[in-house]
């Protein structure tokens, strides 16, 4: 079978077994033509979906993009940039990664009444929204506080949440079919659990809590927005959106989402999903529902195989069918089985500098052996005990300091490696986070074996 006859199955599958009316399903990779794929009533490669709180990466794309401006600061209190009657004490950064502890939805009966308020009610009524959870007590989900932080980002550009978003995020990469109001809608709709009767919900419109879960797209776009989370190098490879260090930032755990099964977790603004197996690999992405739809799209991030540029969506019109928010990892797990990346063929190239010759090799530090080695244009370091799948330290040298650098990767990140020469200019001994590194195994008292 091939791999694309393969994912339409898969497709296929969710829509019969989960029944839902309607099905849109996209994979992009870098080395492949766009797949994408519809199955059901009136739905087909151009019809929009509502991708519900998928919408929040794109909000905090917005908000990384005022951090690196200087704009803001992920530790500012919101009060800073935005006039709230209470809670502005809360931080950026805590609201990002959900930790702020503010209750889940604006005040109100917003699901009862399918009436949202505008942004100026959103603003006055705060003060009767509850701080449910102390500050970093742990992770507790918050469309209001995320709603918040988008229209922080309109008024520090002057402008309205879709405004900045059309501009900073939808134009430059192309995202045509993202939208606040679709184009070619498909209806969504909640399933009879005991018959076979689909029930049209009604349409509705999220007002100011729109930075949380407004928009709309068809799976191609999804996928490529997915895509450009897992691998913003080959997606924007000028940073013209964001600086790719910044969305690997976004991808750094900060809270776990369950307490005793760490199984997932949230970065700044983005869902984290290790995969199970010998390779370190996680799914970057988020999931998404809104009253007659659910969604998922998700990229995939390291392990042999992984094509570049590879993030999958799935667009389901039902709020009822959990399958179509499993369907991205299963597929995203498929193409790397099935079709994995072309293996490239390894080239040679520079040596290392004759000044850093000397660092290469075998070092003793905290009574373990490592490896130093240059490759790809820079030194690297490993532990020989560790996992050959796990990422070597890398580091860069700092300017106007030959003999000192600093780790911009693996472990240690952040720490200083300094060299100790002797007097022919050989590195003899090293200094990595402050821990002594010799030729040969030595105790912390300087014994040596």
């Amino acid at each position: 079978m091939k791999p694309v006859q393969r994912y339409e199955r898969m497709a296929r599958r969710v829509q019969a077994e989960a029944r839902v009316p309607a099905v849109s399903v996209a994979v992009h990779r870098a080395d492949r033509p766009l797949w994408t794929f519809q199955v059901g009533e009136g739905v087909d490669a151009a019809s929009q979906l509502r991708m519900g709180s998928i919408t929040k990466t794109f909000t905090a794309v917005l908000v990384m993009q005022c951090r690196d401006e200087g704009l803001l600061d992920l530790d500012d209190r919101i009060a800073r940039h935005l006039p709230v009657k209470a809670h502005g004490e809360l931080t950026v950064g805590r609201m990002l990664s959900h930790l702020s502890g503010l209750q889940r939805e604006p005040f109100g009966d917003v699901w009862d009444t399918m009436q949202a308020p505008d942004v100026e009610t959103l603003l006055a009524q705060l003060d009767r929204a509850e701080q449910v959870l102390r500050p970093a007590q742990r992770f507790h989900y918050s469309n209001l506080a995320i709603a918040l932080l988008g229209h922080l980002v309109g008024r520090l550009r002057g402008g309205t949440w879709e405004e900045v978003l059309r501009a900073r995020i939808l134009e430059p990469l192309g995202l045509h079919d993202v939208a606040v109001t679709p184009q070619r809608p498909v209806p969504g709709y909640q399933v009879d659990a005991w018959s076979d009767y689909a029930h049209p919900e009604p349409p509705d419109d999220f007002g100011a809590v729109g930075p949380a879960a407004q928009l709309w797209s068809t799976a191609a776009d999804l996928a490529r927005w997915a895509a450009f989370l897992a691998d913003p190098r080959e997606m924007d490879p000028n940073g013209t959106v964001l600086a790719a260090s910044t969305v690997e930032e976004m991808r750094v755990p900060q809270a776990v989402t369950e307490d005793v099964l760490w199984a997932r977790a949230f970065g700044l603004g983005l869902i984290l999903h290790p995969q199970a197996g010998a390779e370190r690999v996680v799914h970057v992405g988020h999931d998404g529902a809104m009253p007659g739809f659910l969604a998922a799209a998700y990229g995939r991030v390291g392990g042999s195989g992984t094509p570049k540029g590879l993030g999958v969506a799935s667009l389901g019109s039902s709020g009822t069918a959990g399958e179509v928010c499993d369907l991205p990892h299963e597929l995203l797990a498929a193409v790397v089985e099935h079709d994995p990346a072309d293996i490239a063929p390894w080239v040679p190239g520079p040596g290392a500098p004759q000044e850093y010759r000397s660092v290469l090799g075998r070092w003793w530090g905290e009574g373990s052996e490592y490896i130093f080695s240059w490759r790809d244009g820079g030194l690297h370091a490993r532990a020989v005990e560790a996992p050959g799948k796990r990422p070597p330290a890398v580091f860069a040298p700092i300017e106007g300091r030959p003999d000192v650098f600093r780790t911009v990767s693996g472990r240690e990140a952040g720490e200083l490696l300094r060299l100790t020469r002797d007097e022919d200019g050989t590195v003899v001994r090293m200094h990595w986070a402050t821990y002594r590194f010799t030729r040969g195994q030595e105790a912390f008292d300087g014994y040596r074996f």
